[in-house]
C-alpha cells in the first residue's frame, strides 16, 4: 500500500519470488502502472514484473490479503510517517476484522507531526488490533529495485519478524531481527535530520573530515536521545543507526542530504521542497526532535543548527561557525 519509489521498489523486490498487489491512492497512477509496467514518476526506469498487479481498488487490496490468510499474506504500508494514520484508520474501518491478523510492516522513518508518535505508536493508536513491526535501514529505493545487495531490520513481534522473512528475505535482500521498535524506529527518524547537516557541510565544501566529524557527533546524538526514550544503545551501532546515518548523510540519492545542499546554496526550505518533489522526512521530524529533547533534557545542538538554517534564522555558514564555538568537552 502506497505506489511511491520505496513502496514500489520493495513490491518489485517481493514480486520476484510472490504474488504482488501494489496498491496506489491515485487512480491514473494504478492504471499507468498496470498497462505500462512502470512508475516512471517515482521509480524510473524499473520494469514492474509480471506477479505484481496494481490498483486504486482498496476493496481489491483487502480481498487479496484476506484470500492469502495470516500465513501467507503480509501488509506493507509504504506511504510517507504523515499517511501512516490515515492509511492505517481506512484499512480498519473497511476491513474490519478481515485483516486483524495479517502481519503488517510499515516502511516510513520520522515523527508525525503535531503528536509525536514513533510510527508503532501509530499502530498503536489508529489499528490497536493489528500486529505490526517496522522495516529499517540502509536502503535506496533505486538500488532494491535493481536488484542491488542490501541489509535490513525488522522490528516487532516473532511472527511479524517470521513473516517478513518469508516474504522478503530472498535474492539480494537480507533480513536481520530486533524486538529494540523504539531504537529502530529513532535511528530510523533522526538519521534524516543528520544528513540534512550533511548536505549543509558538503554544500559548504568543508571537506571529508568535517563530514567524519559530523557524522560520528551526529551518531551521539541520536543515541543520547534514543537512549533517553527507552532505546538500547547497541541499536545505534547497527543497520538502522550506523548503517542508516553513514547512507544518507553520503549518498547521492539522500533527498535530505539533497535539501541541505540546497540549503547550503541559499535557497529558502520551501523553494528546495517544491523543486525536490518528493517527501523529505527530516524536515518535520527536526522541529519535533527539538521539543521532545527539551523534555527529557538530552541536547542536540546538529539538530538546533539545521532548524535555525531552515528557519531561515541563521546561514549555512553561520551555523557551522556557531556549533564550532561550543565549548570543549569530553567525547
Amino acid at each position: 500500500m502506497g505506489a511511491g519509489a520505496w513502496g514500489t521498489a520493495v513490491a518489485v523486490h517481493a514480486a520476484a519470488a510472490h504474488a504482488v498487489l501494489l496498491h496506489a491512492r491515485d487512480a491514473g497512477l494504478a492504471a499507468r502502472l498496470q498497462a505500462d509496467r512502470r512508475n516512471e514518476r517515482y521509480l524510473p526506469g524499473v520494469i514492474l514484473p509480471p506477479t505484481l498487479q496494481a490498483s486504486a481498488s482498496l476493496a481489491a487490496l483487502i480481498d487479496f490479503l484476506a484470500e492469502a490468510g495470516p500465513r501467507d499474506g503480509l501488509l506493507v504500508l509504504g506511504t510517507s510517517v504523515a499517511g501512516l494514520r490515515p492509511s492505517l484508520a481506512a484499512l480498519r474501518e473497511a476491513a474490519g476484522a478481515r485483516l486483524a491478523q495479517v502481519p503488517l510492516l510499515w516502511l516510513c522513518k520520522g515523527l508525525e507531526r503535531d503528536t509525536g508518535c514513533l510510527p508503532h505508536q501509530v499502530l498503536a493508536q489508529a489499528w490497536p488490533e493489528a500486529l505490526g513491526a517496522a522495516l529499517s535501514g540502509p536502503s535506496f529505493a533505486q538500488e532494491v529495485a535493481a536488484g542491488l545487495p542490501v541489509a535490513l531490520t525488522v522490528a516487532g513481534p516473532p511472527p511479524v519478524a517470521e513473516a517478513a522473512l518469508r516474504g522478503l528475505h530472498h535474492g539480494a535482500v537480507r533480513l536481520y531481527r530486533s524486538d529494540d521498535v523504539v531504537g529502530v524506529e529513532i535511528g530510523g527518524a533522526l538519521k534524516n535530520v543528520i544528513a540534512i547537516a550533511a548536505g549543509i557541510c558538503d554544500g559548504l565544501a568543508l571537506g571529508h573530515n568535517a563530514r567524519a566529524a559530523l557524522i560520528t557527533r551526529g551518531l551521539a546524538e541520536i543515541a543520547r536521545f534514543g537512549v533517553a526514550r527507552g532505546a538500547r544503545p547497541e541499536t545505534f551501532m547497527g543497520l538502522t543507526g550506523l548503517g542508516d546515518l553513514v547512507l544518507t548523510c553520503t549518498g547521492d540519492l539522500s533527498r535530505n542530504r539533497r535539501v541541505g545542499l540546497a540549503l547550503a546554496g541559499g535557497a529558502p526550505l520551501p523553494r528546495v521542497l517544491a523543486e525536490l518533489g518528493h517527501v523529505a522526512e527530516g524536515v518535520p521530524c527536526t522541529a519535533e526532535l527539538l521539543r521532545q529533547a527539551a523534555e527529557v533534557g538530552v541536547e542536540v545542538p546538529i539538530a538546533a543548527a539545521v532548524q535555525a538554517v531552515m528557519d531561515g534564522r541563521l546561514s549555512a555558514r553561520e551555523a557551522v561557525l556557531a556549533l564550532l564555538a561550543r565549548e570543549p568537552r569530553h567525547e
